[in-house]
């Protein structure tokens, strides 16, 4: 069973910048699975932000954050990273990074394993 324990949410102001992480534990490695983060706002339905296939190779990102968050992994540490940059209020919610053995050029559309999650609220 794969183990997910994300850090690096916190309370930021506008325009303001954070960075998520996501260690992986547990007898196995990475580099045969897709990463994803996901977050879920206040009143809000679960929304995928960003996922990473296992090689790397291919990103994608929700509209609503293109050019603003960046997705990347490190297999070596198990662990995957959500950059976000020039953060909006409507970016608050709790962010959960998830994980799925996959080894296709596209990201898949379901995942297996879960992480607590961690708060980000944006406000002034």
């Amino acid at each position: 069973q794969v183990q997910l324990v994300e850090s690096g949410g916190g309370f930021v102001q506008p325009g303001d910048s954070l960075r998520l992480t996501c260690e992986a534990s547990g007898a196995f490695t990475l580099d045969y699975y897709a990463l994803a983060w996901f977050r879920r706002a206040p009143g809000k339905g679960l929304e995928r932000v960003s996922c990473i296939t296992s090689s790397g190779g291919t990103t994608s990102y929700a509209d609503s954050v293109k050019g603003r968050f960046t997705i990347s992994r490190d297999n070596a540490k198990n662990t995957v990273y959500l950059q976000m940059n020039s953060l909006k209020p409507e970016d608050t919610a709790d962010y959960h990074c998830a994980a799925q053995p996959h080894r296709g050029s596209m990201c898949p559309t379901s995942y297996g394993s879960w992480g607590q999650g961690t708060q980000v609220t944006v406000s002034s």
